[in-house]
């Protein structure tokens, strides 16, 4: 697998996967009925922001990251990042092979620290990814978000000092 910088012609690859991950309404905090012109900006914003795919030699999209600063003027040092694994590819180590990426450019870039601010504490295999690269979850919002059966969980805040 190799990870490089997204293209604009990666999009209609993305889009199938980004589509199914967030209408499935279990990990993002995105709207369910996002259309493609309200994703695309999001996920492949402009610079200082960063997107990314892991395609496989065929160039086949496997997955995507967005790296960007979690806020801007005096917060611009600490990271946030986005990550998306097609569900045809999980299980193939896509998902840490863009952490580490991610992570690795976030150091290269000058950023501080990682901050994820919202990852949905059921999804606990990407929990699980996050601790096992260094993050701690720092804070919690009880009962942030809302799963598709109308269940209430809470939201982690989870972070790492680069």
């Amino acid at each position: 697998m190799l990870i490089r910088d997204a293209k604009v012609e990666d999009w209609p690859q993305i889009w199938p996967f980004l589509r199914t991950i967030v209408a499935a309404g279990e990990t993002y905090t995105w709207p369910r009925d996002v259309t493609e012109e309200q994703a695309r900006p999001l996920w492949m914003p402009p610079p200082p922001a960063r997107t990314v795919v892991a395609v496989d030699p065929d160039g086949t999209v496997l997955g995507s990251a967005k790296l960007l600063p979690n806020q801007g003027g005096p917060g611009a040092h600490v990271a946030n990042a986005s990550f998306m694994v097609a569900p045809s590819a999980a299980g193939r180590g896509v998902g840490r092979a863009l952490g580490t990426h991610v992570l690795n450019r976030a150091r290269a870039e000058g950023y501080r620290s990682m901050q994820f601010n919202a990852v949905v504490a059921t999804n606990t295999r990407a929990v699980g990814l996050w601790r096992s690269l260094g993050f701690e979850v720092v804070g919690r919002v009880p009962e942030g978000f809302r799963l598709p059966d109308d269940r209430y969980v809470d939201l982690l805040v989870m972070y790492q000092r680069l």
